[in-house]
């Protein structure tokens, strides 16, 4: 057996330094050495005393503005290196105090200097458009601001929710005081929370963790599933109140913010930054909740494929048939991923191809590893993606997903300036979708028998029941929560259990029975510290399923309008390149063509298992 498998197959976690150096990310190739980390942090260091010398004097002429910029730039960059390394060097072992401090260092350095940056945009405002105007006209100036221009529209869009220079100074060094909610719900869950020990199908024991949680409720074997679910969400009872306090602590947090700039709403707040309209959110939620009937019709097939009196809700992720694809080493998860992604063109795959090869993963769980995944780097290096692999087909579709958001990282990156390469998280979720919808249908048509064909049909019907149905019923929470909050109404742990109790029975429909536990899921959901996130999700899953469609039908012109989509970055609004993409997501049309596929799935998937005599 390999060493590979080894660190896949064995019941208890590893810790680091027995993982292979072949399946850890390489931090070095952003710093060689932690000694050229603390040069890079002496040298913003020594820069942000010369940036907050300019304070007052960009109005004065073009070319005070242009250093100004360029100077910020420069400090953000290099900060940004110094947060994104320390940050992934505290995740690769979240109980290293040494790796921690460094984490924490990085961030108040970011928060020093966006402190010290903050007089900038309202520097700006303060200058007559007039004057402006003339500043950034080449021919007056001989300046080039052309890399600014994107940045000056949406300062001039913002103007009404930009402080005054000493509020914005204050607002941006209470950015790490807010933060602590999120620090301290992941330490607690990450590093400091144990769910014990239970028996898998093959009867032997091993420790669940949040990693190994999907294995387990996965399981074909009922009682491993309810084992899983009764061992998590009752360690999750026993916190119940300290991570009401996180998120409550996080509700304040984002009321603060939110009052200060002069939202009417935390939700409005959070949608302006990438100039999402309010409606569009509202629209999600009604969509979907207005057409809940495949989603019940799909609960009812459940359990009657599964031969249940009582459907639960530890019985909806797993297969309704065998999985004929269980532990897949690495490499043939690597070798699935490229023939999937083929459809995207030879630049796309052989650019892909070399960051699998070149250090961007970190494959395995370790001891105190963080749990997840995620695609992360800094402009000027290349993409980083943490997972923690277990040989499952969900970790090779969470890899496809991963490399999503890293090959439109790269892209942006690539042909993006600075200013402009930091694309929206609007965008950002169509991108790993994508890859996601064509790596499903790459299965479907290669699968070579019907288990298989039954399996991944089913797989299709969980990925929108999970990307659709259910990130929207996180969102229809969140807009709740924070309404509640808003109101000065009750947000304990025991009312947002409640919530949370209702909305599954809302989204479940009558032929689940919800159990009392579930009313705990709430409270191990990370993605409700960053507010009005995860709706993104059903959107992009929406957008991408269109997208993906084309790539597949129409072959190298749609692929060139998407690489064009991926290498914008940041340079117009969400909604408008998504446009240029083929995809208009201010109206309702993407999410009602997405629920259609669920039904026309569903109805697939019912005649498929009537051929193979699953179902009567």
């Amino acid at each position: 057996m390999s060493a590979a498998s080894d660190v896949m197959l064995s019941g208890e976690i590893s810790p680091r330094s027995e993982i292979p150096d072949g399946f850890k990310w390489k931090l070095s190739d952003i710093y060689a050495a932690e000694a050229d980390w603390e040069s890079d942090f002496a040298r913003v260091k020594a820069m942000i005393p010369k940036l907050s010398a300019m304070r007052g004097g960009l109005g004065k002429s073009a070319s005070n503005l242009l250093s100004c910029l360029r100077l910020r730039d420069e400090i953000s960059m290099v900060s940004e290196k110094i947060y994104v390394y320390a940050t992934m060097k505290s995740h690769e072992n979240t109980a290293d105090p040494a790796a921690q401090n460094l984490a924490a260092r990085a961030q108040t350095l970011i928060t020093e200097m966006s402190g010290d940056a903050s007089f900038v945009t309202p520097e700006i405002i303060g200058i007559p458009d007039e004057v402006l105007s003339d500043f950034t006209d080449p021919a007056r100036t001989g300046a080039d601001f052309d890399e600014y221009r994107f940045m000056f529209r949406e300062i001039a869009r913002s103007h009404a929710h930009i402080l005054p220079r000493a509020e914005e100074e204050l607002l941006a060094r209470a950015g790490e005081m807010a933060s602590v909610s999120d620090s301290a719900f992941s330490m607690l869950t990450d590093a400091d929370m144990r769910f014990g020990f239970i028996r898998g199908e093959d009867g032997r024991e091993e420790e669940l963790t949040e990693e190994r949680y999907m294995k387990h409720i996965s399981s074909r074997d009922r009682s491993v599933r309810l084992s899983a679910f009764t061992a998590l969400y009752e360690t999750y009872r026993k916190y119940n109140n300290t991570i009401g306090a996180t998120f409550n602590g996080m509700l304040k947090a984002s009321r603060f913010f939110s009052n200060a700039r002069k939202y009417g709403s935390d939700i409005e707040r959070a949608l302006d930054g990438a100039n999402i309209p309010i409606a569009v959110y509202d629209n999600l939620i009604e969509t979907v909740e207005a057409n809940l009937g495949h989603l019940h019709r799909y609960m009812a097939l459940r359990k009657k494929v599964l031969g249940l009196d009582e459907l639960r809700m530890y019985d909806i992720y797993n297969p309704l048939v065998e999985n004929p694809y269980r532990d897949i080493p690495w490499e043939t998860a690597k070798k699935m991923t490229m023939e999937a992604l083929r459809p995207l063109g030879e630049e796309y795959m052989a650019r892909l191809g070399r960051g699998l090869g070149a250090g961007w993963v970190d494959v395995y769980p370790n001891r105190g590893k963080r749990g997840g995944a995620y695609s992360w780097g800094a402009y000027g290096t290349h993409p980083y993606i943490l997972l923690n692999y277990n040989g499952e087909l969900s970790d090779v579709m969470t890899l496809v997903h991963e490399l999503g958001h890293s090959m439109h990282s790269f892209y942006s990156r690539s042909v993006q300036p600075y200013p402009t390469s930091d694309y929206t998280i609007f965008c950002a979720e169509v991108a790993s979708t994508a890859n996601e919808e064509l790596a499903l249908d790459y299965l479907l048509r290669t699968a070579d028998d019907r288990n298989k064909k039954i399996y991944l049909l089913n797989q299709r019907l969980e990925r929108i029941r999970a990307t659709v149905y259910r990130q929207t019923m996180f969102a229809s929470f969140e807009r709740a929560v924070h309404a509640r909050s808003q109101a000065g109404e009750d947000t304990t742990a025991f009312a947002l259990g409640k919530m949370w109790f209702a909305l599954n029975e809302k989204y479940f429909g009558s032929d689940m029975t919800i159990d009392e536990l579930i009313s705990y899921e709430w409270s191990r959901i990370p993605h409700f510290y960053s507010p009005f996130y995860v709706y993104q999700y059903a959107t992009g899953y929406s957008a991408a399923a269109a997208l993906s469609a084309r790539i597949i039908s129409e072959g190298e012109p749609a692929v060139r309008r998407y690489v064009e989509f991926l290498s914008s970055g940041g340079s117009d609004y969400s909604i408008e390149l998504l446009k240029r993409a083929g995809v208009d997501m201010s109206e309702p049309e993407p999410v009602k063509s997405a629920l259609e596929l669920f039904g026309a799935t569903l109805d697939e998937m019912e005649i498929s298992l009537k051929e193979a005599e699953i179902l009567c």
